[in-house]
């Protein structure tokens, strides 16, 4: 099948199913991931779909965003690699936050049981995993929770966030790349985003790299703004450079 053939059946399945998602459209068309992902580029190039995370929506459908279940189950393994790869990127003793995402909370669940660290989280399920940890002060901050996110957003979250300076985020995205920066649908959860980025001293950005390339509404930092990105292989060694050049280290795992 050739590119423009399997590309018009890309955009059936997408406005047949309301979305698309790249591991089940490799598996379909038996072609390679990275064969996936430049098609959809090409689609959302001539603005027939919008890429997202794991995949593409048609156009249209711009407030589209996967809840935290489908986020769970996306890209697992890497989201595994990347949370362990940060576990050497936390303080012997100091203060952390903790962004909201599937990927930061896998990190949460990964704590060593040794850790003795001050946590603050707005994200429901991070808090969750660290409540019972003996080596762990838990500072939740509070707010309007958004159900698809399971995270706190709006006044009181800022406040809260504008008030302390920790040693280190780790910070979760829908989207990031090197023209645009780092993005989500969500105009209060960018709001937010942007708070803990300007509350610590390191950023750690871990986002999977289906995640490279996609573009959302709401964009609240640059990769400036990020002293490190943890991402998983998937990402080319050309994309990696392009993220570098932009002013953050990259890590592949």
């Amino acid at each position: 099948m050739y590119a423009p053939e399997r590309q018009q059946q890309i955009l059936r399945l997408a406005r047949e199913g309301g979305r698309v998602d790249v591991l089940s459209l490799a598996d379909e068309f038996q072609v390679t991931a990275e064969t996936i992902r430049r098609d959809l580029k090409t689609l959302d190039r001539a603005g027939l779909v919008r890429r997202v995370h794991g995949g593409a929506i048609p156009a249209g459908r711009l407030d589209f965003e996967p809840d935290l279940a489908e986020r769970e189950s996306t890209a697992a393994d890497e989201k595994d690699r990347i949370a362990h790869a940060a576990l050497a990127e936390l303080p012997e003793d100091g203060s952390v936050i903790l962004d909201a995402g599937s990927t930061v909370a896998r990190l949460a669940a990964a704590f060593p049981l040794e850790c003795s660290l001050t946590v603050v989280t707005h994200a429901l399920p991070a808090a969750a995993r660290l409540a019972d940890h003996p080596g762990i002060d838990l500072h939740l901050v509070g707010g309007r929770v958004r159900h698809r996110t399971r995270a706190a957003v709006d006044a009181w979250a800022l406040r809260a966030y504008g008030e302390i300076r920790a040693d280190v985020v780790f910070l979760g995205t829908n989207g990031f790349s090197a023209g645009s920066g780092l993005t989500t649908p969500d105009l209060a959860e960018a709001a937010v985003k942007r708070a803990v980025v300007a509350a610590a001293r390191r950023v750690v950005l871990l986002a999977d790299s289906a995640k490279y390339g996609e573009e959302h509404f709401a964009r609240f930092a640059g990769l400036a703004d990020v002293d490190l990105l943890i991402t998983d292989s998937g990402l080319s060694p050309e994309d990696a450079a392009a993220v570098e050049a932009a002013g953050t280290e990259v890590v592949r795992t």
